[in-house]
């Protein structure tokens, strides 16, 4: 399997917080020597103190984790005995060329590149992915054996280095990245070990722990991966649902069409979208009731919960023997457009 340009595996994230090498002109080592020799803006001692913390505990991290990796040596596992990551992260692609391009290249080259396993922590003889979902996936659809290192790893040390894994690829959508933090959370992984994982600050935490808490996995997971959709437009869907007791019924509705479901996901996102963002006059309006010299004599107004009419009292009585009359035969009119019996 080829190797994927300008990634990075979880031992050269950890790397990158040793200390820059010392290159020739124009290299990050120059531009740092360079910047040694120019006066530095003046900060509290507290920020001092908490970034050298900070850079102290990384590399700690860094160097355990890198004990774990070396102590972990390559096997040949059966995938039957693999089970995926407790911390889904991904969604379905909108189709699977490039998972079968992947599958082609490990049966004509074979797997170049190890996948990550821990131990399960519940069921003796099994195995989680740490990362490597697709490798493993197409080792068993292929029948073969999937080359892995098995980690010991705990959870938040599976969901830092799988966290990690995906922010070198930078491959996960945004909305990925939101359900990744919704399960950590929901699994009592905490704040800072979350923020790791997904190497983000509190502000886009909350952005991310706002958009998985305000829609459901399954609406999620029914839009898909919508690559082409960005942090903005998914926290103004979950504020508009949040807001609004009806929307969320409007955009489940929507994406339960064959029609809308047929598309790919960036596309059911604008559905989802338009469903949230339909028109007040088609939630709820009014129409004037005038006689036939156009005098007004009534309203009727409309809405998504109910109709309501209202006729001036000197209308009121002969109206309303005419409407409990009428009422049978529109209803009528009614199902048989809907197509009911």
């Amino acid at each position: 399997m080829t190797k994927r340009s300008g990634g990075k595996s979880i031992l050269a994230n950890f790397g990158s917080f040793a200390q820059p090498e010392e290159t020739g002109q124009g290299s990050p080592g120059a531009e740092a020597r360079l910047a040694a020799t120019q006066p530095l803006p003046r900060v509290g001692a507290g920020v001092i103190g908490a970034t050298q913390r900070s850079l102290t505990e990384l590399r700690e991290e860094r160097d355990r984790l890198k004990a774990l990796v070396d102590a972990g040596g390559g096997v040949d596992l059966d995938p039957k005995l693999i089970d995926a990551s407790p911390f889904p992260d991904r969604l379905p692609d909108d189709n699977d060329l490039d998972f079968e391009a992947l599958k082609t290249l490990i049966l004509e080259e074979g797997q170049k590149v190890p996948i990550q396993v821990r131990q399960h922590p519940l069921n003796e003889g099994r195995y989680q992915v740490v990362y490597g979902h697709r490798r493993w996936r197409a080792a068993s659809d292929l029948g073969i054996k999937v080359k892995a290192t098995i980690l010991a790893l705990s959870d938040t040390e599976l969901v830092v280095a799988q966290g990690i894994e995906n922010a070198a690829r930078q491959d996960l959508s945004w909305v990925e990245r939101a359900l990744f933090a919704g399960r950590m959370d929901d699994a009592g992984i905490k704040s800072r070990d979350i923020r790791a994982a997904l190497s983000v600050d509190d502000p886009e935490l909350a952005r991310l722990r706002a958009v998985s808490r305000a829609l459901p996995v399954k609406v999620i997971e029914a839009i898909g991966r919508a690559p082409k959709v960005g942090r903005p437009r998914w926290t103004a869907l979950a504020a508009a649902v949040s807001g609004d007791a009806s929307a969320l019924d409007r955009v489940k509705k929507t994406l339960s069409s064959d029609k809308v479901l047929g598309l790919p996901s960036d596309e059911r996102f604008k559905w989802a979208w338009a469903a949230v963002k339909e028109p007040a006059e088609r939630r709820q309006r009014e129409l004037k009731l005038k006689s036939p010299t156009g005098k007004v004599v009534g309203k009727a107004t409309f809405s998504n919960e109910d109709v309501r009419l209202s006729v001036a009292n000197g209308h009121a009585p002969g109206f309303s023997a005419f409407l409990e009359e009428e009422l049978p035969r529109l209803m009528e009119r009614f199902f048989a457009r809907e197509g009911e019996t």
